[in-house]
């Protein structure tokens, strides 16, 4: 079933009895199949709830702010190659010194496409990470760096970067669906992100890319259940970096 209007999203994601597509319990350990089955993402019920929580006490000792400040600091310094510069803060943050090896282990981290090189990423990067610390790396690398990118599209002259960040996550958001089980019935659901975050009934003018919206009920970020953990620290890494460009390109 596909669902595009936003209520009837709404809904689905604030119901317990819808769940991810589980994932396989088998693999080895250290590989990126393996992982999945570990993280708080791709679980539910209680042993959901107890993974969340401590991707919620690694990010409480993280302050947006200071990602933000070093999110800016790092892409003036590499002269504006902002690739990479979301998770490096984000990895320095949590005491993960090295995370070149984050974007070949993402790869599948959403997917579940497996491959020896994301296997060997995530037996590298697991040498100096813990798994909740790997979890926030992993599910933000992709999603944090296409926001920008996507947000940069429609980057004007002056734009505000909190404004920019907040419509291109309701217009244009990285992640353009989601699925869920559900338990009752066997039965997958996707969630239409974008129509969602266009739904008329909702949005005025929805096609419109429109700055001076200010926050919205997008449902990039998730909804009831399983909301994102760490939204704010995604949006200051973003903002630091288009704080950075967008000052480059007004000099």
């Amino acid at each position: 079933m596909l669902i595009t209007r936003h209520a009837a999203a709404e809904a689905v994601l604030a119901d317990p009895r819808y769940v991810p597509p589980p994932v396989r319990q088998d693999a080895d350990e250290g590989t990126l199949a393996w992982l999945r089955a570990q993280v708080s993402r791709f679980s539910t019920g209680e042993t959901h709830a107890g993974r969340r929580r401590l991707l919620e006490e690694r990010l409480a000792a993280l302050d947006p702010a200071e990602l933000r400040t070093a999110a800016r600091a790092m892409t003036l310094e590499r002269g504006g190659d902002w690739r990479g510069v979301p998770t490096a803060v984000l990895g320095a943050a949590l005491g993960v010194k090295d995370t070149s090896a984050v974007a070949a282990a993402a790869t599948g981290y959403l997917s579940g496409a497996e491959s020896p090189e994301a296997d060997a990423a995530v037996a590298e990067l697991l040498e100096q990470a813990t798994i909740p610390e790997l979890t926030l790396l992993l599910q933000g690398h992709a999603a944090t760096e296409a926001l920008i990118e996507n947000a940069l599209r429609h980057a004007g002259p002056g734009a505000d970067p909190e404004a920019l960040l907040h419509e291109t996550l309701r217009q244009d958001p990285p992640l353009k669906a989601t699925r869920r089980l559900d338990t009752r019935t066997g039965d997958e659901v996707t969630i239409d992100l974008v129509s969602a975050n266009r739904d008329p009934d909702v949005f005025a003018d929805p096609d419109r890319f429109d700055l001076s919206r200010g926050r919205t009920p997008h449902l990039t970020f998730g909804h009831g259940v399983r909301p994102c953990p760490g939204p704010a620290h995604a949006l200051a890494l973003a903002a630091g970096v288009l704080e950075a460009l967008l000052d480059a390109s007004r000099s």
